[in-house]
């Protein structure tokens, strides 16, 4: 999609805090693993903001567009939507404003809207190597 290199790195790994805390699982229990947050301290150490702050904001971006897009819930997934429900829902009004207003809010919004096409089981993505080398390029 021509997107910038720390966009394409963002949207590789932004989901890792799932892996940092070892349980995936955590919605099915109920509980909220903030990996959007865990996965962003992570990044921080390795990457810079253009990287980190898409990959913190995702969740909130999922908030967002459920908010604004009335056709947005019907594309999540159903852990999606299990977790909505756990991340504090569609935003309200307020929220919607507050979001807009952060920096890398569009990154976040784009990278959402990746996310959710990486669930086309239909989807051709080129092999691992071809991110791999926008990974080293984006490296502190």
């Amino acid at each position: 999609s021509g997107a910038p290199e720390p966009l394409v790195v963002a949207a590789l790994l932004h989901d890792i805090g799932h892996l940092l805390h070892g349980d995936e699982n955590l919605a099915d229990r109920g509980v909220d693993g903030r990996h959007e947050e865990l996965g962003a301290d992570w990044l921080a150490v390795r990457f810079g903001p253009d990287v980190v702050e898409p990959v913190r904001l995702h969740v909130a971006a999922k908030r967002y567009l459920c908010a604004v897009e009335p056709d947005y819930f019907a594309k999540l997934s159903p852990d999606s939507v299990r977790s909505l429900a756990l991340q504090g829902g569609p935003m309200s009004a307020d929220e919607v404003a507050a979001f807009r207003e952060l920096p890398f809010h569009a990154e976040a919004v784009r990278l959402r809207r990746y996310d959710e096409a990486a669930k086309d089981p239909r989807a051709s993505t080129p092999d691992f190597d071809h991110f791999l080398r926008h990974v080293e390029a984006c490296r502190k």
